[in-house]
């Protein structure tokens, strides 16, 4: 597709078409399941496009989706993007109370959700919406007085096929209301149109084509711009197969599902990898004392990085061609382990308000800690540099940027600037051949004693390249740096599992000498003035947005 082609096109011209040319290829379906053909899935949509346009729906409506990855998800997204109706994705870990936040504030007048996440609708929320559908069947809720003591149901309106086509949709008309999983606390309705949605299917295809003897495998939620653009959209667009787990991705459910999909992609956030490189690749070499000193030889290192990224393509099936990994940074040893060991990974960098993807690059150009270059399209800019450092905010432009923040102009206007210019609120910096850096969250900055600059996340990722330590957060509290850090106590515990006075004492004395050597160990590796003055042990794992990002304002001071 050529930019002329893009901006013509709308997401159902483009699904359209992959659904009649590959009408008999396999599409999507759970695990152990039944795949759904692409003709079966037209066949679907145009049904459910009946049944919407009898319950009175029509195009700029809002209709929300609430329920795991499934076919009949999919179906529900295509078919109201096909009819110009405006698709509400919601993340299903969201909290109740924002779930309902959600459907009020984008005033949704039906919901397709799943029986487990119907429990989690309020009284008020499912007397209020006009129409509550199923998402298993497409059945409709009937009796809403009696929710709690006995869930009723009744067949779908009258039967019937409606070709979508009959509705009039353009590529600036809205397409999907997402509303960000951010680590702020605030949730904000990103506006997607047809054509952003369209130039990132493009951007995507640009980093790394595929086709239709590609098997995705997908582990990450619909609702969340990264998996429903890249894990989906690209895929069906060019007539790839997409599976889908029916659980929690871990490792019990993820590695007998690698087994049997051997999928030539899978789309990622870097938790899935860092905890398989920390227990696998890391645990063995700081366990054994020689591992550990051969380990400090780059060519060893390399070695054992080779034939561990053997065995690590062999548990994703032998036919890996494309990880990739996005949502937030990737711990630098995973980074390292990955390239050393010729692991075929690829680094993205987006946002939600841009539909996601702003850099990429295939796995043969990757950069150790970089995001790659900016996609076909989009053009990317460091505002206002730092005169020593060459850090600033990084700015976007491109077909792929948002149109603003529903109902919230005032904000819209914070990061959508003259000439088209989008404030991303990252930071980040360039190498000389065009290679993008990701140095941290703008709002995230420290301001050092004599005005200084300091980046959290950069002694972060210092502090989890310590042993046994499984994440943190640098935040400042009194005037003072403090990092707050969770330990692998799972591991710790094996260490002690001997003793007969029981392991959890030893445990903690170990995490209290851990402590007082993981603060000298990253003073001697960061600058002065990003120095940490303590250190506080977080016992439980941090809470973290879809994309397993630690949600930071749950713990600043």
């Amino acid at each position: 597709m050529t930019n002329t082609e893009v901006v013509g096109l709308t997401v159902r011209d483009v699904i359209w078409e992959s659904l009649e040319k590959h009408a008999n290829l396999p599409a999507v379906g759970l695990i152990g399941n039944k795949l759904f053909t692409y003709g079966e899935i037209k066949d679907q949509a145009e049904h459910l496009a009946f049944s919407l346009a009898q319950l009175g729906l029509i195009k700029g409506d809002k209709v929300a989706i609430l329920g795991p990855n499934s076919p009949n998800w999919i179906v529900s997204y295509f078919t109201l993007l096909s009819l110009g109706i405006v698709s509400v994705p919601i993340l299903p870990d969201f909290h109740a109370a924002e779930i309902d936040h959600i459907l009020k504030h984008a005033s949704v007048k039906m919901v397709f959700v799943s029986r487990k996440q119907l429990g989690r609708l309020s009284k008020e929320t499912i007397l209020n919406i006009p129409q509550i559908m199923i998402l298993e069947d497409f059945s409709l809720l009937s009796d809403r007085d009696h929710i709690d003591a006995d869930i009723s149901y009744k067949p779908h309106v009258q039967k019937g096929s409606l070709n979508p086509f009959t509705v009039n949709v353009e590529p600036e008309d809205l397409a999907t209301l997402i509303y960000t999983s951010g680590t702020t606390g605030f949730s904000k309705g990103v506006m997607l149109n047809n054509r952003n949605l369209v130039t990132n299917i493009r951007q995507c295809y640009g980093v790394e084509p595929l086709g239709t003897s590609d098997v995705f495998l997908s582990i990450l939620p619909l609702s969340h711009t990264y998996e429903n653009t890249v894990g989906m959209l690209l895929p069906l667009s060019y007539g790839a197969c997409i599976h889908y787990l029916d659980k929690l991705p871990t490792a019990a459910v993820l590695v007998p599902a690698l087994k049997k999909v051997r999928p030539t992609y899978v789309v990622s956030v870097p938790l899935v990898i860092e905890k398989i490189y920390k227990s696998q690749i890391k645990g063995k070499v700081d366990n054994s004392p020689i591992l550990k000193a051969l380990y400090h030889l780059p060519a060893f290192r390399r070695f054992f990085h080779r034939l561990a990224a053997k065995k690590l393509m062999a548990t994703f099936g032998g036919r890996l061609k494309f990880f990739g990994i996005g949502g937030a940074k990737l711990d630098a040893g995973t980074d390292r382990f990955l390239k050393e060991g010729g692991f075929p990974y690829s680094i993205g960098y987006g946002l939600t308000e841009t539909a996601p993807l702003l850099s990429g690059t295939r796995p043969s150009a990757v950069r150790i800690q970089s995001a790659g270059k900016p996609v076909i399209g989009v053009e990317l800019k460091i505002n206002e540099p730092d005169p020593e450092t060459g850090i600033g905010e990084i700015w976007a432009k491109g077909g792929n940027v948002m149109q603003g923040y529903y109902n919230e102009p005032e904000i819209s206007a914070q990061v959508l600037m003259p000439g088209g210019w989008f404030r991303t609120g990252d930071l980040g910096i360039f190498d000389r051949d065009g290679y993008l850096f990701i140095k941290g969250r703008l709002k995230n900055v420290i301001l050092g004693a004599s005005g200084e600059n300091i980046y959290p996340e950069e002694i972060e990722s210092v502090i989890n390249r310590f042993n046994y330590v499984l994440e943190s957060v640098v935040v400042e509290q009194k005037g003072k740096l403090v990092a707050l850090v969770h330990f692998n106590y799972e591991e710790l515990e094996k260490q002690f599992a001997h003793f007969k006075d029981g392991a959890r004492q030893h445990v903690e004395k170990e995490v209290e000498k851990m402590k007082a050597e993981l603060q000298q160990f990253v003073n001697s590796q960061v600058n002065r003035y990003s120095r940490l003055q303590s250190i506080i042990i977080q016992d439980t794992p941090f809470e973290k947005t879809a994309t397993k990002k630690i949600k930071r304002f749950l713990y600043q001071a």
